[in-house]
C-alpha cells in the first residue's frame, strides 16, 4: 500500500502513489521480487486524520504486507492501526513524529527533523536574523525547535522568529510583512538582491550580517513568496530559503527559471540534487513504466522517497529467500535484524536494529541524518559550493526535546 494526499487545498503528493504504480509495473516485468509478484494498492489520504486512518484500514483489509513510500502528517491516526496488525511502515515522507518513534516504522530519510535542522545550519552560516514561516498546525509546531537546533549550533546566541501561517491560504501578505520585519530588524542587512546571491558561490563572507526568510509551507510556499516579493525594497533584500518538498526544480521552472523569485534561494534536501547520475535508474523506470503519468516527476522529493522506499522493500524481500512466506511479520523481522541496506548511494546504508537507534529526543528511529545543501543558480537547483553534505544527528541529539 502507498498513500498520499491528492486534490486537496494544501499539500498534494500524487507523485508518491504514481511512482509506486510505476515501480510495480517495472519490477513485475522483470519477474517480480524473488519470484513474488508485487501488487501495489494506493489510497488518497486527503490530508486529514480520518483519511489517514481510512487508508490504514484499507491496508489492513487488503492484508498488505507493508505500507511503503507514503505521506501523511497524521501519524497518530495511521500508526496505531498498522501496529495492531504488525504491518511495517517503510520510507514515509517524514512529516509526523510517530514515523521516528514507532518500532514498526522504518524511515529512509531524517524527515522534518533533519531537514529543518539542516536548514537552520545552512542559514546560520549566512545570516544573523532569521524568520521561519511555517504552517499553524500540529506538525508545524515543532518546526521552530528543529530549525533552531541547527541555527543555534552555528550562532548560539541567536534564535529564529516564528511566523505562523494558515496551511491553505491564498494570500500571505500579513505573514510576509511579519517575516520581512523580523529578517531585517538587525543592523547588518544587505542591499544585495537575492539573485545577486547566486553569483557569490555560497560565500559566507559575502552574506555576513544578512537577514534570512525561510518558508516551509509545502505547495503554499510559492504563494507566500509571491506575497513576499511585493514587499521587498532595494534596501531590504533578505536571503530566502526553503526545503525540498516546498521548493523543487519544477517550481523554479514554472516561476521563470533564471528570472524566478527563487533565484539564489537556499534549499535543504535529504538527497542528492535531481540531476545527479545516482538517480538515473529511477529516471529509467519512470520513462519505461510511468506511462505518461504526469504526477510522477524525477525532480519531486515525494517521487524520490517512494523510489528509495521500494528499493528497501525489494532488498528486504530478497533477503527473506524464495521459500519464506512474505507477511508483515516476516518483513518487519527482516528489517529489525538486517544491516547495511543499500539504496544505490542515494542515502547511507540503512539499518534499524536496536544498536542503530539514535539518542535524538522524540525521534529515536532516525537511521539517516544526512542532509544536502543546495542553491538555485541560473534557474537550476545545484549543490551549494563548499560543504554540501552534513549529518545532523549530533545536532539533533543536543537539541531540546521536540517530539
Amino acid at each position: 500500500m502507498t498513500w498520499a494526499p491528492e486534490g486537496t487545498k494544501a499539500t498534494n503528493m500524487g507523485g508518491m502513489p504514481g511512482m509506486a504504480l510505476a515501480y510495480e509495473r517495472w519490477i513485475n516485468a522483470k519477474g517480480g521480487i524473488n519470484g513474488h509478484k508485487l501488487h501495489v494498492l494506493t489510497c488518497n489520504e486527503h490530508n486529514t486524520a480520518s483519511g489517514a486512518a481510512d487508508c490504514a484500514r484499507q491496508a489492513i483489509a487488503a492484508k498488505a504486507v507493508a505500507v511503503v513510500g507514503s505521506y501523511s502528517q497524521y501519524g497518530r491516526a495511521f500508526m496505531a492501526p498498522l501496529e495492531a496488525e504488525n504491518i511495517p511502515f517503510i520510507g514515509g515522507y517524514g512529516v509526523s513524529a510517530e514515523e521516528f518513534q514507532s518500532t514498526l516504522s522504518y524511515p529512509v530519510n531524517g524527515g522534518q527533523p533533519v531537514l529543518l535542522a539542516g536548514a537552520g545550519h545552512q542559514l546560520g552560516k549566512a545570516c544573523d536574523d532569521v524568520a521561519l514561516v511555517r504552517p499553524d498546525t500540529l506538525a508545524g509546531d515543532s518546526m521552530p525547535i528543529l530549525l533552531n537546533a541547527g541555527f543555534k549550533a552555528v550562532k548560539p546566541q541567536r534564535e529564529a522568529a516564528d511566523v505562523r501561517a494558515p496551511e491553505d491560504s491564498a494570500n500571505y501578505a500579513d505573514q510576509a510583512q511579519e517575516a520581512l520585519t523580523e529578517a531585517t530588524k538587525g543592523k547588518g542587512t544587505s542591499d544585495k538582491s537575492t539573485s545577486d546571491k547566486s553569483s557569490d558561490k555560497g560565500s559566507e563572507k559575502s552574506d555576513k550580517g544578512r537577514g534570512c526568510v525561510a518558508a516551509v509551507l509545502g505547495e503554499r510556499t510559492e504563494t507566500f513568496f509571491d506575497s513576499f516579493r511585493r514587499l521587498e525594497t532595494q534596501t531590504k533584500k533578505p536571503q530566502v530559503s526553503s526545503v525540498l518538498g516546498s521548493v523543487d526544480q519544477s517550481l523554479v521552472d514554472r516561476t521563470g527559471g533564471k528570472e524566478s523569485q527563487f533565484e539564489g534561494a537556499y534549499v535543504t534536501s535529504w538527497y542528492p540534487v535531481a540531476s545527479d547520475p545516482l538517480w538515473q535508474p529511477m529516471r529509467k523506470v519512470i520513462t519505461e513504466s510511468a506511462f505518461g503519468d504526469n504526477r510522477v516527476s524525477p525532480d519531486d522529493t515525494g517521487t524520490q522517497t517512494t523510489w528509495i522506499a521500494y528499493s528497501v522493500f525489494t532488498e528486504i524481500v530478497k533477503r527473506l529467500g524464495k521459500d519464506e512466506t512474505v507477511t508483515g511479520r516476516t518483513v518487519a523481522r527482516a528489517l529489525n535484524h538486517s544491516a547495511g541496506i543499500r539504496t544505490g548511494g542515494l542515502t547511507p546504508d540503512l539499518s534499524w536494529r536496536y544498536q542503530d537507534m539514535r539518542a535524538v529526543g522524540g525521534y529515536p528511529r532516525i537511521a539517516n541524518g544526512r542532509v544536502t545543501f543546495q542553491i538555485v543558480q541560473d534557474g537550476r537547483i545545484v549543490a551549494q559550493p563548499g560543504e554540501s553534505t552534513m549529518d545532523m544527528t549530533q545536532t539533533l541529539e543536543a537539541a531540546p526535546r521536540s517530539g
